[in-house]
């Protein structure tokens, strides 16, 4: 029997993006290279024949699923739970902006320490939140469907922790995703998660050889 898929999907590129703004919650739409990316990525991911697509209702992850959507002919679903970190004080603010006003903070956030971005959500609040959200739609999927789910950099870093059992602390060996790649999870026999993607913007293969 072949084993349920979810693909988790960063949005396309916006201006805060190419700026190094700490977007969180606020709903900024994307940019030209953006929108570009997400119809190169739904063209791949199509080959997948997604059985659901779920979105963040935030702007720029809905259009990305809906680049998606108009290839394989599929609504696109959102869902509030997978908006991306809110970040308090620091949203609109770039690196340098936050790092003049809170370095402390910004430097244990960038270590992965489990703190307040601007007085905002933490790693694990975020991971609870996308990962509940996650594992529900999942529970439609029928034996062999595949769920795309498209969502942020840090809510997807913070869901891919806590479906593969990482303690927040280890969650940093996660690399961030670039604009509109994907990771995707499989699930096993015994219902644990596995990584057989990761910041991708190809499709997976078979693995062949002697470890599997």
């Amino acid at each position: 029997m072949s084993p349920r898929r979810v693909v988790l999907w960063r949005h396309g590129r916006t201006a805060w993006n190419a700026e190094s703004r700490f977007q969180g919650t606020t709903d900024v739409g994307l940019d030209e290279v953006g929108i570009a990316q997400a119809e190169r990525a739904a063209r791949d991911l199509a080959t997948l024949a997604p059985y659901r697509i779920v979105s963040s209702d935030l702007e720029r992850a809905r259009v990305t699923a809906e680049a998606l959507a108009a290839v394989v002919e599929l609504e696109v679903e959102t869902d509030p739970d997978l908006r991306e970190t809110y970040a308090g004080t620091w949203q609109g603010l770039t690196r340098d902006e936050i790092v003049a006003e809170d370095r402390d903070t910004w430097t244990r956030w960038i270590a992965g320490d489990d703190v307040r971005p601007g007085g905002g959500e933490t790693r694990s609040e975020v991971a609870v939140r996308v990962s509940g959200a996650v594992l529900r739609h999942a529970e439609h999927l029928p034996a062999g469907g595949t769920l795309v789910v498209t969502s942020h950099g840090g809510a997807v870093r913070a869901c891919l922790g806590t479906l593969l059992g990482l303690p927040v602390e280890h969650w940093t060996v996660l690399g961030g995703l670039v604009n509109c790649a994907w990771s995707v999870l499989e699930e096993q026999p015994d219902g644990r998660w596995r990584l057989v993607e990761h910041n991708a913007r190809s499709l997976p293969e078979e693995v062949v050889g002697d470890e599997v």
